[in-house]
Parts: C-alpha cells; sequence; structure tokens
C-alpha cells in the first residue's frame, strides 16, 4: 500500500481534534485588514494555476479557508486532505504518485492547512508534485524575499550572511539582495557563531560550504535535503536531478546553486554556492525574485537560472 505524505496524516488528525475540541467554530470571524498572497501550481512550480493577492484576510483564516474560499477544493480525510485545486487531482500521474503540498513563506508548514493559521503578509504556496525522490522538502527558493521579510511560521526572524571573506564583493552583492527588500541582515564570517534563531545565508564554493553541518544532507540528494541537485564531494561539480532523484546531467566550472533545506526544526539555512568562485557570483546574482520565483531551488548554468528539478534523467 502507498503511503501517504507525512503533512497529509498530520492535516487529517489536527481537523479531527479540532473538531472534537471545538464544535462547529471553524467560521472566519472578522477582518483584520491583512492581506496575503495565494499561489497554485504544479509539477515543482513549472505551471501556473492560480495567483491572487488577497485583501482583507479574516481574522483566524486557516490556510486551507483561503484556498477554499479562492479555488474549486476537494478534500479527503474528513476534510484535512486537499485531494484536487480547481479539477487538478492528487493520484497517479504518467506513473507518478502525485499529491498537493503547501509551504508559508518558502517554509514546509509543521502543522495541517486546517489548523495553520495565516498572518498578514504570508504568502502561501500550493504545488501538486511527485513525492517519489521526496517525501519531505523542508524549504524552497521560490518565495524569495521570504522568509526573510515575514519570517517562517509568521514569525520575523534575524538574518545573517555569512561568508569566507565578509568584504569581498560577492557577499557585499548578497547582503544587498536583501536591503532591496528592506531587510535588515548582518555580515559575518563563515560559522563564526552559533546562529540559534538566526535565517543564516551562506555564501561560498562548495568545497567550503560543505563543511557546515546545515548543509551536508545536500550532497545526500532530494530524499536528505529536498534539493534536486547534488554538489559533489570533490566541489567541482553540481549533478543536477529530475522529479524522480535520477541524475540528468553534470555541471562543472562556473556553475552555481541557490538553495534553501533545514534538519528538522532548525532554523532555514539558504546556500549561495558554486563550483569556483565564478560559480558562486552566479549563485549570487540569481538571488532574486525574478530569478527565483515560484521554484523549489535554482541552478545557475552558463550564466542563466535553471529551475530545479529538470526534465529527464540518464546516469
Amino acid at each position: 500500500m502507498t503511503r501517504r505524505p507525512l503533512i497529509a496524516l498530520v492535516a487529517a488528525a489536527v481537523l479531527v481534534l479540532s473538531a472534537a475540541a471545538g464544535g462547529c467554530g471553524l467560521g472566519p470571524g472578522g477582518s483584520s485588514g491583512d492581506s496575503a498572497t495565494l499561489t497554485v501550481t504544479r509539477d515543482f512550480g513549472g505551471a501556473a494555476i492560480l495567483e491572487r493577492a488577497v485583501k482583507n484576510v479574516p481574522d483566524a483564516e486557516t490556510v486551507m479557508r483561503l484556498l477554499q474560499r479562492e479555488a474549486d477544493v476537494k478534500t479527503r480525510y474528513g476534510g484535512g486532505f486537499v485531494q484536487c485545486v480547481n479539477g487538478l487531482c492528487g493520484g497517479a500521474d504518467a506513473g507518478r504518485r502525485v499529491d498537493w503540498f503547501y509551504f508559508v513563506n518558502g517554509v514546509e508548514a509543521s502543522e495541517g492547512a486546517a489548523a495553520f493559521t495565516v498572518d498578514g503578509g504570508d504568502r502561501i504556496w500550493w504545488d501538486r508534485r511527485s513525492w517519489a525522490a521526496a517525501e519531505r522538502v523542508p524549504a524552497v527558493v521560490g518565495a524569495f524575499p521570504e522568509p526573510f521579510l515575514h519570517g517562517p511560521g509568521s514569525k520575523r526572524l534575524p538574518v545573517r550572511v555569512e561568508c569566507v571573506r565578509p568584504a569581498d564583493q560577492v557577499c557585499r552583492d548578497a547582503q544587498a539582495a536583501l536591503v532591496n527588500y528592506d531587510i535588515s541582515a548582518s555580515k559575518t564570517t563563515l560559522r563564526s557563531s552559533i546562529a540559534g534563531d538566526t535565517l543564516r545565508v551562506v555564501v561560498g564554493t562548495w568545497t567550503v560550504l560543505r563543511e557546515d553541518g546545515a548543509l551536508q544532507p545536500l550532497e545526500d540528494g532530494p530524499s536528505a535535503s529536498g534539493v534536486y541537485a547534488e554538489p559533489r564531494a570533490d566541489g567541482r561539480r553540481i549533478a543536477l536531478l529530475d522529479a524522480r532523484g535520477r541524475v540528468a546531467r553534470t555541471l562543472g566550472a562556473g556553475a552555481g546553486l541557490v538553495a534553501a533545506t533545514r534538519i528538522g526544526e532548525d532554523p532555514v539555512v539558504w546556500a549561495l554556492t558554486g563550483t569556483d568562485d565564478a560559480g558562486v557570483a552566479a549563485a549570487v546574482r540569481a538571488f532574486s525574485e525574478s530569478a527565483l520565483r515560484d521554484r523549489y531551488a535554482v541552478a545557475v548554468e552558463n550564466g542563466e537560472p535553471v529551475a530545479l528539478p529538470v526534465a529527464g534523467g540518464a546516469r
């Protein structure tokens, strides 16, 4: 029997418990006047289904109710699991197992959609994707400038840009990409102190960044990191993967990668990395809303951003 992703089970369980504890108290209540953004896509952000700027979000609005107000939604498991959005359903698609997943400000939610409350400024992103290679994708880059602007879980955290040499232009450019959105970001050397509740943007070649324990899962593929790319241990190559986790092609000199991941409930860490200094500079240039929008992660090949996962796959 095919196992449902954990988020589906959590969503169903939360809804059942909430109903038992609170009866039918699911009304939206009054409006706070806050706004939120709702994005619905398929295939790792490859095709847009719906994009809405929702104004006057009701108080105590949940991710599930917001989706139901803006789209035609069919649910399962007592209303806690999204099965179809505007006629596009989970299940089997071309021999792949696909389901609906959601992120809030670029971070995979730890609660079911029926329990997660929407706050002002939140970006809610639903995507129907295959989970053959990764049941869990803890973070994505496609909501940039989130989670730096409003924070994961609607809690804004301090932001720190870490570089080998903070005075280098590439480090200043990474910091400037955040400042452009009025995001205050400090700049320091790599692993100069314990981060705590801090969002880290780590800049450098992979030969250096691979020593950071928070980023080591990237070498182990999407089942460990949620990122459909594998920087090789030698630091000189980055394998780009398809949706099944197979190598589609491998990049060498000048290749860059922009990816976000996390271990457990630790803060999200972003990596702006590459096979060499040119690759790192290319990744920093791609650290922008236009290059990252609705992407799980982005590689840079010959100076051009490449959405991950990629099509194809051959070893």
